[in-house]
């Protein structure tokens, strides 16, 4: 039989000891005592006639239906949140949040001017800028931890609620410290006799680029493999080799003589794309894109 009075507190308090692993901790967070959280889990288990948590050696934890449970109270969770945000903003964006999700190499050249100017005109909208993977952002993305995300491509998703739009192109290239002698790179081949520094195997911009190789007959063997474009600047910084980056990352630093630039035709784009859920985007969120990035949600 459909159950029309849910005791929403029990769930609240279930999902607090599921966020801090701790019935103490739970207790001090919601202003109670441990007794009462206790009984308000075994309530609901009893209700569920389920098992949520077990004890071990480091505190309690969800059993496999508590985290089947956990996965639907967390969504639910997070929707009256983002429906309570909803309702206080407005189109003068007096109050509201701002979250985005977006690799730090991919921030630090294309979002930053954006914020800057949302700020000093918004300064009442609480903005958060978080950096992950992109599996680790579309996993906040679903659970409306973030508004949207910005991403190379290609963006992998096969959630029907997703919406993925391309957004711009970005031009990549090799880049050596200020004292590297670049004389003798005429062509791509030159590239086989020096140590490169690349993007590890299987990223967009590393298989991009392995193809661009192979259609130039061009084998490199001296290979530093890097996972963040951050640590590859540094590493051309130290003269380490020749590094492959997102040109518009060290456009600045190329222009004051800091790094070397070595020019060579046809490399492979970056293609940027936004990635959001329509329904979930806020007023705050759209007059941000919609101003800055002249993108109608």
């Amino acid at each position: 039989m459909y159950k029309s009075n849910i005791n929403f507190n029990l769930y609240k308090t279930f999902y607090d000891v599921a966020i801090y692993g701790s019935i103490s901790k739970a207790a001090v967070m919601n202003y109670t005592s441990q007794p009462a959280i206790s009984r308000s889990i075994k309530q609901l288990e009893g209700e569920l006639n389920t098992q949520l948590f077990f004890r071990n050696k480091k505190g309690i934890e969800l059993t496999e239906k508590g985290k089947e449970l956990f996965f639907f109270v967390e969504q639910s969770y997070n929707a009256l949140m983002l429906a309570e945000r909803s309702m206080l903003e407005n189109k003068q964006l007096d109050k509201g949040k701002l979250s985005i999700g977006i690799p730090s190499h991919i921030a630090t050249f294309y979002i930053f001017d954006a914020i800057d100017k949302f700020h000093k005109e918004n300064p009442n909208i609480e903005i958060s800028i978080i950096s992950k993977t992109t599996k680790g952002l579309l996993e906040l993305l679903r659970s409306h931890e973030i508004d949207f995300m910005i991403d190379s491509n290609p963006i992998k998703c096969h959630d029907k609620d997703v919406k993925i739009k391309h957004i711009e192109d970005f031009h990549n290239t090799f880049i050596v410290s200020e004292d590297f002698d670049i004389s003798k790179i005429k062509t791509v081949k030159d590239l086989e006799n020096y140590t490169l520094i690349l993007p590890i195997k299987g990223t967009a911009n590393r298989n991009n680029l392995d193809e661009y190789f192979i259609r130039n007959n061009v084998n490199v063997n001296n290979i530093i493999n890097i996972h963040t474009t951050e640590v590859i600047v540094g590493a051309v910084k130290r003269s380490l080799g020749i590094g492959y980056v997102i040109r518009e990352l060290v456009e600045d630093e190329i222009k004051k003589g800091i790094y070397k630039e070595i020019k060579l035709d046809n490399l492979p784009s970056t293609g940027i794309s936004l990635v959001y859920i329509p329904e979930y985007i806020t007023t705050s969120p759209k007059e941000f894109l919609n101003k800055y990035y002249d993108i109608e949600l």
